[in-house]
């Protein structure tokens, strides 16, 4: 555990990867411009090289060291969601390290909405940071899923659990159009709004799908195995670990746990649920249905996180 952002920033400073709080995931952060240390955490994570990097950065001038020609739409959204869960697809400047974007001409920004990581992004300049957790693990969302993954061999900046706990939206405007690559707390609507375009939510294939980290691979998914829960089920198999949102168990266990349609303590708490089921030794995790038609931005997001998980 580092207890400064000036230790991390002499460890990442030294080409060595930290993992850092943010307000959707914990990241395991480099240097972008370090090739040697990017590869470090490629290879701590267990991740295959082809899939891309959000890039994170702490202002303005920082983005114009890693992407060009901005368009107008970037910029607008920018203003109303930096710094938050939003990530944006741009074309790169040819000084960022191939390894960081896959070898494609564009680059994915983000500029995280957390005290103490901002801070330590003035300090060491723009750091590559996908979720910290081991690949094909749920993301971390507290220090002590770093620690478990790691065996404590990470350094963690301790942050807190973090306040969203599902990664951000990635929106790509590389192109004419924008495409939501990856749902998040920040909707389609919610950038149309801003940008006074329609944007569509694709099913990502090919050249698409790889410009968006957390896409190409199963993601997010726990040991146990996941399954949806319908509101007429009533044969609820015992030993097994139970998410609800509208359905209120009469049982009063360390495995039922309801949310009373509080769906942003629900998404936070999504992935922890997920290693704890796994700690305590659960082989399924129930979880009541969700749809679309309820009123709050972070569903599409915890549908497809979940969807992801029962793959």
């Amino acid at each position: 555990m580092i207890s400064s952002i000036e230790q991390a920033n002499e460890l990442i400073l030294s080409g060595n990867v930290v993992a850092i709080p943010t307000e959707t995931v914990y990241g395991l952060a480099a240097d972008a411009f370090n090739l040697v240390a990017v590869e470090k955490t490629f290879k701590i994570k267990g991740r295959p090289q082809e899939n891309p990097l959000i890039v994170h950065i702490s202002n303005l001038a920082q983005l114009e060291q890693i992407a060009h020609d901005i368009p107008d739409d970037a910029l607008r959204l920018i203003k109303a969601f930096w710094p938050g869960p939003l990530t944006i697809v741009l074309k790169k400047k040819p000084e960022v390290p191939d390894i960081v974007t896959a070898g494609l001409d564009t680059v994915a920004v983000r500029m995280p909405n957390h005290d103490i990581t901002l801070a330590l992004i003035e300090k060491t300049g723009p750091l590559t940071a996908p979720s910290a957790n081991k690949s094909g693990k749920p993301s971390p969302t507290k220090p002590e899923h770093i620690i478990a993954d790691y065996d404590g061999s990470v350094s963690v900046i301790d942050g807190g659990h973090c306040k969203i706990g599902i990664e951000s939206t990635v929106v790509d405007l590389s192109e004419d159009d924008a495409v939501i690559l990856r749902p998040g707390f920040i909707t389609s609507e919610m950038i149309s709004d801003i940008i006074g375009k329609n944007v569509s939510t694709s099913e990502i294939k090919g050249e698409m799908k790889a410009k968006s980290p957390g896409t190409r691979y199963t993601h997010y998914k726990p040991k146990a195995q996941v399954k949806w829960l319908d509101e007429t089920d009533t044969d609820w198999p015992s030993k097994s670990y139970f998410l609800f949102h509208t359905i209120k168990p009469k049982r009063a266990e360390i495995n039922y746990y309801y949310y009373n349609r509080d769906y942003s303590a629900f998404a936070r708490d999504l992935y922890d649920h997920f290693r704890t089921a796994d700690h305590l030794g659960y082989s399924q995790i129930f979880i009541e249905k969700l749809k679309n038609s309820l009123k709050h931005p972070i569903i599409p997001a915890l549908i497809d996180r979940i969807q992801r998980a029962i793959m």
